[in-house]
Parts: C-alpha cells; sequence; structure tokens
C-alpha cells in the first residue's frame, strides 16, 4: 500500500555540535545542548551529540590544505554524521562577538570543499549540505537585545550567510540567550524547557 505523504513519520536525523571549548564541562552550553537532544529523543528523532572540546581539531593554515587535503581522520565522524542529518544545532558562547575560534577551526575542517561544497567551472560553488536546516543557540553575557539591535548580532549573522548559507543550511533560526551569568535559576530553567520544546519538535 503507498503511504500517503502526511501519514509519513515526522521524525529527524539530527546533529547537535556542542561547540563550548571547555573540557572540564559543566557549562551553560552543555546543558542547553543535553536539553535539546533530550526533548528531541523523547519526540522519537534520531540524535547524535558531538563536543568538540573532546575531539581533536588541528587548525587550518594553508589555502592547499583547505582546498586539497582530507577531512582529518579525528573529525571524519563528525563529517559523516552531519552529512547524513536533516537538522543540525549549534551551541556555542559567544566571545568577542562571535564563535569561539575551536568551532571556527571545526568548521574550516568539515566545511571543506568536496565536503561541504563543490567548485564549478561557472558560477557560485554547488551547496552540498543543501536540505538541511539549523538551529544556532548563542550564550551571551551581555543582554541578547543589545546584541541583537546595537551590535547587529554580527557574528551570528555571519555565520549564517557567510558559512551556512554559502553550503546550502537554510532556513537557520536563533536562539540567543543574555546576561547568561547573572541569570536566575527560574531564567536558566526557562532556557532549558525551550531547548527541550525545540528539540520536540526537530526545529
Amino acid at each position: 500500500m503507498l503511504q500517503r505523504p502526511w501519514s509519513r513519520p515526522l521524525s529527524k536525523r539530527i546533529v547537535i555540535i556542542d561547540g563550548h571549548p571547555d573540557p572540564a564541562g559543566g557549562r551553560f552550553c552543555n546543558a542547553l545542548a543535553d536539553a535539546y537532544a533530550e526533548g528531541a529523543r523523547a519526540a522519537g528523532h534520531s540524535v547524535e551529540v558531538i563536543r568538540l572540546a573532546r575531539l581533536d581539531i588541528p587548525f587550518m593554515r594553508t589555502k592547499d590544505e583547505f582546498e586539497h587535503g582530507a577531512v582529518p581522520p579525528s573529525l571524519a565522524p563528525a563529517a559523516a554524521a552531519i552529512g547524513a542529518s536533516e537538522h543540525i544545532v549549534m551551541v556555542f558562547p559567544l566571545w568577542l562577538g562571535t564563535m569561539p575560534a575551536l568551532v571556527k577551526a571545526f568548521l574550516e575542517q568539515v566545511f571543506r570543499p568536496g565536503t561541504a561544497f563543490a567548485y564549478q567551472e561557472n558560477g557560485f560553488p554547488k551547496k552540498l549540505l543543501a536540505g538541511r536546516s539549523a538551529r544556532l543557540v548563542v550564550t551571551m553575557g551581555m543582554p541578547a537585545l543589545v546584541y541583537r539591535w546595537f551590535f547587529g548580532a554580527h557574528g551570528v549573522k555571519g555565520m549564517e550567510r557567510n558559512i551556512l548559507d554559502f553550503v546550502g543550511i537554510r532556513p537557520v533560526h536563533e536562539s540567543l540567550c543574555g546576561n547568561v551569568e547573572g541569570a536566575s535559576a527560574e531564567q536558566r530553567a526557562a532556557w532549558l524547557e525551550e531547548m527541550r520544546a525545540h528539540g520536540s519538535r526537530g526545529n
């Protein structure tokens, strides 16, 4: 019997990239990633969590290495998980207005030619990760409204436009958690519950 489109299961393959650089753990970013995973798994989604602080992530140093080198063996499973995903969640703290260096180094390694995009003879590169959506979950010391409206959320917007959209990942949703250090227990609990809700919906 043919399955009607509206009767197909709504579960997604989700990859959560926990980008807090502290290997000791115990950070609020870790808790946000865990809450999203908890909500997603409870709703029947397939979830893989990648903790960047636990990985060996070499820094990219030359154009030749970026264009012709291979994804390092330590990051090959992560690159494969991203390639097999339907939705990507990236969680990281705001450092100097943008993502920490460890997150950028990871993206340079796994979003390389042949893996995330492909050069073409004419026109723009082919977006090899098209068809995937994403959510950026970003913690910060300043109020989120100040970062969004006074600073233009430049680090997050640049990541969306220059990295994620470049390889075909869209739409990209944002969850900005401001004043994290001074947030009350009730506010932190509300953020965690929000992540569980997003995880449940797979968005």
